[in-house]
């Protein structure tokens, strides 16, 4: 953590590896998943959209394998905010290590061959990680700067069999001690507000998750979205009945993450159009200046509760 910043943020720690503001462009570069087409299920997460939480990423064509259009489109798109930025290729958009290893080689080389991007994310399940590809991505790392995104969401079985993962936590275990023993930094993902789970279960699996020496940590708010089979099934849910309680166990979190940790998100991002329910959950900028806050207000800061 620099200065007076109370939790380590992934945009310091990038600003710090590359001597300047990093962007990540996201990318949909056309995989699909296996809870969608069969091979571990159908109909996707139950807290999932049609867009495979991918909404914002740039859609590109599959054929298009060096994804210049894509990738042109997002920096003229955000050169003018950030005229002297460094830029990573995020494949964000379903499960971007579910296919040939030879068409992931082609997809991932093709967007760090361009001269403008100086590293990857890329986002997967944990259990779409086999030899080869593990092999694949410990290739890439020892080259170029990387990580890997592992969407775990719960440690608690349970709420995963009832969220239709079709992954358990032990997938997830395995894959980022794979990870982690080649080198690779793992980022997990946590959803606080997960239908079922109380509070003091979302505190456990930070501290599972963080039992390991991951690199970095996405804490999403629970959005309910009106493409997500959840949405079908629990059309009145709410995760949290206000911003205040949301930010008390966001500030709670922090206090039990060790302070090396790259905190990568502190709630959602959904598009309002899509967006049901917490119906104040657009509202990013004050969410994280009210964390921020509170953060102050109690004098406390990431890892203080270790």
């Amino acid at each position: 953590m620099q200065g007076g910043e109370r939790y380590n943020s992934i945009s310091n720690y990038l600003k710090s590896e590359f001597g300047k503001k990093t962007v990540k462009l996201s990318i949909d570069a056309g995989f699909t998943c296996p809870n969608r087409d069969g091979t571990a299920g159908y109909g996707g997460c139950a807290f999932c959209s049609e867009g495979g939480s991918g909404e914002l990423a740039s859609r590109a064509s599959i054929s298009d394998t060096d994804y210049s259009a894509s990738i042109s489109e997002q920096i003229d798109r955000l050169s003018e905010k950030w005229p002297d930025a460094c830029y990573l290729a995020y494949f964000q958009s379903f499960t971007n290590t579910y296919a040939p290893v030879q068409v992931l080689r082609s997809r991932y080389y093709a967007a760090l061959d361009d001269p403008r991007i100086s590293g990857i994310a890329i986002a997967t399940r944990p259990d779409c990680l086999d030899d080869d590809v593990l092999t694949l991505l410990e290739k890439i790392n020892n080259d170029h700067f990387m990580w890997v995104e592992l969407g775990l969401q719960s440690t608690y079985n349970e709420t995963l069999k009832a969220m239709n993962t079709c992954y358990i936590y032990e997938d997830y275990k395995r894959s980022a001690e794979a990870l982690i023993s080649r080198g690779i930094r793992v980022v997990t993902h946590l959803i606080l507000g997960l239908p079922g789970e109380t509070q003091e279960m979302m505190l456990e699996s930070v501290r599972k998750v963080c039992s390991l020496p991951v690199f970095g940590l996405k804490l999403h708010l629970m959005n309910i979205v009106k493409t997500s089979p959840l949405y079908r099934a629990m059309p009145d849910y709410v995760p949290f009945g206000s911003i205040e309680e949301y930010v008390d166990l966001a500030v709670r979190c922090l206090e039990i993450i060790p302070p090396e940790v790259t905190i990568h998100r502190l709630t959602g991002d959904v598009p309002r159009k899509i967006l049901v329910s917490p119906e104040w959950s657009y509202r990013k900028r004050t969410i994280l200046n009210m964390i921020n806050s509170e953060l102050k207000r109690r004098d406390t800061r990431q890892g203080a509760a270790i």
